[in-house]
């Protein structure tokens, strides 16, 4: 990780020496030419960092590279502290005309002073005594023969076209695999007990190398069993083998919902409750625990479902598979030489001509040789030839010494280690920052982005930018990770529907151990259980990424040694909020003095009802994740965390009220408050924060003792780099339309989602001149409208050309609906609680007496000139509507008064229709029926509808008899 780490530290240096001569805050005579010296220094040693691998092995080079790991971490970190003082130093004369007044801070010094001699020269002292240090690594280095090599770059990869993405976890040479697996898995069960005398749940596991396919495989059998079981369970085990965990996930894959409960006992009476009589298939994914104790109170659990139930195992250890008692054990070996070909084949020569697979294609039957049939290998090496384009550069990659490094899981570790190195700077700290993550760890793509951006890795760099401008973190970031993806470093993606984004991703178990075995003295993962506190001492080296595990009913884990140089710390728990909390679940202040250097601080889900007023102390800290806990209050000293970007709340529902000061935050750009119930107006300094990107949720106005405090509606005006989703709660608030068009959202070209809640309706009269005011831009993709109580909606509604998703609730005032057949992007509409509409007839499909309305298709003349056709088509793009909870809603009409010559096309893409709970609703449109696609068609709670289109017998039956899915 050293050129990651001294790659950001080059880019910060650039920052600030920028910086320091823009502001006229220089150091003392001679410090700047410490500050060239230093910078050459890092150059010279960042150009040989490539050629270290290859030599790690070698006991002196291992030392000399811890020590420079250690010093380029101390510099970084040097780095944070004299930024920090330059912003604090701003930040001061800002806002002050005292020019002697002191602002005390937490920072290294107690109360840090703006006396530019003084700041100077600790700056000064510290920048040389690092210079001298890296004076003698760089002296050291000549010793190993260390010479220059140029590979991977600190250049950003590649802008990834859209078709690039392959589906590199297809299954190869595993037919015979999985039909002796299908057959176990079908076998029936008074065989199974004749030939085994096993209980109920036969168990069968899958035995093999890591990396060998054994999850993929399990995968495969998992999807295809789909229909042969009641239900199906998938738990990912790991290691710890922690007993409730696995039980509350099984519960949560069968009822939908985990039990909140920490009693053993308690857990396993619900495992036994949600099987019973079932037959299910249940997977244990990468078992690692030998320990009988642990597994059989489980295991006794499972015996209530029904016959044929069976229980899948994966496991690199076959003492594991005989512990948990297997019924059968499947040994899965390596691919043969063919199939590796076939694999690697399909990802390295994806998209390629004929002509380059004819010249490269012998030395890749080489390359795919060396994998020694493990599946992912062949992946990584394959998706690492992608990017190869000459025989020459593919015969380097055969030829490397790396395939013949020694060490543990050495046949998996020459193809992780050749892609490794192959990566820019940029993507190999991205990628090792992820080591810290436990094995198996779920990722989320924007909070790792987040964590990426804290630690300095998405900083932007000469010649990066895009038509001249430098390109967003965010983007940058998500554009690391497809890469990362691509060269099969993340697997199991879950991508958006709607942009096709990545949202989630995991690390094979294999190359998370990779990852921890490039940062073995800088990530550690310990476990904290109720009786022992984690201890570091015996660490030989102070760790920068930390992550203590915190088991059920474990306190919150005291101050521990060896902690003072963490870059990231993270209290994982499992957690929800309960409604008991203790003492057992408050931090310790004495954490805040130890972690000075902290630039991320993970505490979500700590049952953690206060944050100690120390947190101040963080002065570097960018991330501070505090989502899933009971806070009331945060400390006002959260304020000065001036380096802070990301701040989580998430689902902090006993949160009423965020510090006063949030203004002092001049970096934030993320602050994400959804779901915080209790939160009921920001303050008012929340609309200075220029830099915000996320902000979750914006409170438009209060009433009472926190009026004058709270932010209006305006606040939103220079809020114009928000972007994603934002809901705006209190719109009944505002009093009137020159307000509303004091936010200026229709500049807020970025957001693509919008929530407009007008609860509680303050403000009723001039309702519909705010919300005419709004303005919304065109480019919103999905708006939500809730308690509006106009009895009209908006004209701008018609503008929104871009709008895949609608949904209108609760406008009981509303006796009309607008016309959304003119929305030409609309594919999804939800329409309920509007109490006064009566009727809906031709408005709604936005083409009354328009002749150009409803989207329809238009010729062009031989004059030039446009003329609208006879075919009018409204809702082109609709394929989900959705209606309920109109009381007095009566006719539906869709009949058009138009000429008999004109062609009307109504929703024809039309594939969803559910109606529920409109008592008053006579009939569902017949022309709709007959001309729309509709697939699925849902009825409940409408007493006349359910008559009269009752299965068979109804009067209208036949009407919709002809759709496939019809549930009333």
């Amino acid at each position: 990780m050293s050129d990651s780490i001294i790659t950001v530290a080059l880019t910060e240096v650039t920052s600030i020496l920028k910086r320091q001569i823009q502001r006229e805050f220089r150091l003392v005579v001679g410090v700047e030419k410490e500050i060239e010296n230093l910078e050459s220094t890092l150059q010279n040693i960042l150009a040989v960092l490539v050629d270290v691998p290859a030599q790690i092995k070698e006991k002196p080079v291992e030392v000399w590279l811890e020590k420079l790991k250690d010093v380029s971490y101390d510099m970084d970190d040097l780095l944070g502290e004299w930024s920090t003082a330059i912003l604090l130093k701003d930040e001061g004369s800002e806002s002050t005309a005292l020019p002697k007044q002191k602002v005390c801070f937490y920072i290294t010094f107690p109360c840090f002073s703006y006396n530019r001699v003084v700041l100077r020269r600790e700056i000064a002292l510290k920048i040389k005594d690092i210079n001298n240090r890296l004076d003698v690594i760089a002296r050291e280095k000549d010793r190993y023969n260390l010479n220059m090599m140029i590979t991977g770059g600190e250049g950003g990869p590649e802008r990834l076209r859209t078709s690039s993405f392959i589906d590199v976890s297809e299954v190869r040479g595993r037919d015979h695999d999985k039909n002796t697996l299908v057959n176990k898995l079908l076998l029936c069960e008074s065989e199974s007990r004749a030939n085994h005398h096993q209980a109920a749940v036969a168990i069968i596991s899958v035995v093999g190398l890591g990396g060998i396919g054994k999850t993929t495989l399990a995968q495969l059998l998992y999807d295809e069993m789909k229909d042969q079981f009641d239900i199906r369970m998938w738990v990912c085990v790991s290691e710890p083998f922690d007993q409730i965990r696995v039980a509350k996930a099984i519960v949560e894959d069968v009822n939908g919902n985990a039990p909140n409960l920490a009693e053993l006992e308690t857990v396993l009476r619900h495992v036994c409750n949600s099987i019973s009589g079932k037959k299910f298939l249940l997977v244990l994914d990468d078992v690692w625990t030998e320990d009988y104790r642990k597994w059989e109170p489980l295991k006794h659990s499972l015996q209530n479902g029904a016959c044929g139930s069976k229980i899948l195992v994966t496991t690199r250890n076959e003492r594991v598979a005989r512990m948990m008692g297997t019924t059968h054990t499947h040994r899965l070996g390596q691919l043969s030489n063919q199939d590796s070909w076939s694999l690697f084949r399909s990802i390295a020569f994806f998209e390629r001509s004929r002509e380059d697979i004819e010249k490269l294609q012998h030395v890749g039957r080489k390359i795919a040789d060396k994998c020694k049939g493990l599946p992912l290998a062949v992946k990584t090496i394959g998706s690492l030839m992608r990017f190869k384009n000459t025989v020459e550069d593919w015969q380097n990659v055969l030829d490397s010494k790396t395939w013949e490094l020694e060490e543990a899981e050495s046949d998996l570790f020459p193809p992780l280690l050749l892609s490794y190195y192959d990566l820019p700077s940029a993507l190999k700290r991205c990628f090792l920052y992820c080591a810290f993550f436990p094995k198996d760890h779920k990722m989320e793509t924007d909070n790792l982005i987040k964590l990426w951006m804290a630690q300095g890795y998405l900083s932007p760099r000469k010649g990066t930018e895009i038509e001249g401008r430098v390109v967003e973190f965010e983007i940058r970031g998500r554009e690391y990770l497809e890469n990362l993806v691509m060269r099969s470093f993340f697997q199991d993606t879950e991508k958006d529907k709607g942009s096709d984004n990545i949202v989630r991703f995991k690390m094979h178990d294999m190359v998370h151990d990779f990852a921890q075995f490039l940062t073995k003295k800088e990530c550690f993962i310990l476990k904290v259980d109720s009786s022992i506190q984690p201890r570091m001492d015996s660490f030989s080296k102070k760790p920068r990424h930390l992550t203590l595990i915190r088991a059920e009913e474990a306190p919150f884990p005291v101050p521990i040694n060896n902690t003072d140089k963490l870059h990231t710390f993270w209290v994982q728990s499992f957690y929800d909020c309960p409604p008991i909390v203790s003492d057992r679940d408050s931090v310790h202040s004495d954490w805040f003095d130890r972690l000075r250097c902290l630039k991320a601080l993970d505490l979500s889900r700590n049952r953690l009802y206060e944050l100690p007023a120390e947190v101040g102390k963080l002065i570097i800290l960018k991330y501070l994740n505090l989502s899933h806990n009971p806070l009331g209050v945060l400390p006002e000293t959260v304020c000065d965390l001036i380096n802070l970007q990301t701040l989580k709340l998430v689902a902090c529902a006993h949160l009423s009220k965020l510090p006063e000061q949030m203004e002092k935050l001049i970096n934030l750009r993320h602050l994400e408050i959804d779901r915080t119930d209790g939160l009921k107006w920001l303050p008012k300094g929340i609309g200075n924060l220029s830099s915000l990107r996320t902000l979750s949720k914006f409170v438009a106005g209060s009433s009472g003792d926190s009026e004058a405090a709270a932010c209006k509606l305006g606040d939103l005006k220079n809020l114009n780099h928000l972007r994603g989703k934002l809901k705006i709660e209190g719109l009944g608030y505002v009093a009137d339309a020159v307000e509303a068009e004091k936010a200026e959202l229709k500049n807020k070209k970025h957001l693509l989602d919008l929530y407009l809640d007008f609860y509680p309706l303050v403000k009723a009269e001039g309702i519909t001149d705010v919300v005419e005011a709004l303005q919304l831009h065109p480019n919103l993709h999905y708006l939500h409208i809730k308690s509006y109580g106009g009895t009209q909606f908006p004209n701008w509604m018609l503008s929104l050309i871009n709008l895949r998703k609608l949904q209108l609730q609760e406008c009981q005032n509303c006796v009309r609906l607008p016309p959304l057949g003119g929305l030409p992007s609309l594919e999804t509409l939800y329409i309920e609680d509007m109490h006064s509409l009566k009727s809906v007839g031709l408005e709604f499909l936005g083409i009354g007496n328009n002749n150009d309305g409803g989207g329809g298709d238009s010729t062009t003349t031989n004059d030039g000139t446009r003329a609208s056709s006879t075919v009018v088509i409204a809702f082109p793009k609709l394929k989900k509507l959705k209606i309920g909870k109109m009381r007095s809603w009566e006719e539906w009409d869709v009949i058009s008064t138009r000429g008999e010559a004109e062609d009307i096309k109504i929703m024809p893409c039309l594939r969803c229709l559910k109606i529920s709970r409109c008592n008053k609703l006579k009939a569902l449109p017949y022309r709709l029926l007959q001309v729309a696609p509709v697939k699925k068609l849902r009825i409940k709670d409408c007493p006349v509808l359910q008559k009269r289109y009752k299965r068979e017998i109804g009067e209208d039956w036949s009407k919709i008899s002809h759709i496939p899915k019809v549930r009333i």
